[in-house]
């Protein structure tokens, strides 16, 4: 399975926001463009439930998504599914002995946010 980003699907913006236009006009640019903010949900507990297994982990020095995605997924790019699943967008999130969970199959997790 090709590895899907957390940016697909999404729009990208043309931003001319006054508050940029000191920075942008020193740069010789008009606007920035980035990605719509996602708007992600999470799975309800009769879809976890029906279709989703998920292994439990406990959070340990050294540990990254990026490298219990390798790990779990095959593929590091899928960090931001654990992170989305146990409601953690970034590893500050996460304390020393803390319980995550991996969401598997890969494959149903990315058709609940509609890949």
């Amino acid at each position: 399975m090709a590895a899907i980003s957390r940016y697909s699907g999404r729009t990208k913006i043309n931003n001319a926001h006054e508050m940029y236009r000191e920075h942008l006009e020193a740069r010789g640019r008009s606007h920035i463009r980035h990605f719509s903010t996602a708007m992600l949900r999470y799975p309800t507990d009769k879809e976890k439930h029906n279709n989703l297994s998920s292994t439990g982990h406990i959070w340990k020095t050294g540990d990254r998504f990026y490298k219990l995605a390798d790990t779990y997924y095959g593929e590091p790019k899928y960090w931001w599914v654990i992170a989305w699943y146990n409601k953690k967008p970034t590893e500050a999130h996460v304390s020393l002995g803390d319980s995550i969970y991996i969401p598997t199959p890969l494959h149903t997790v990315l058709e609940l946010f509609g890949f």
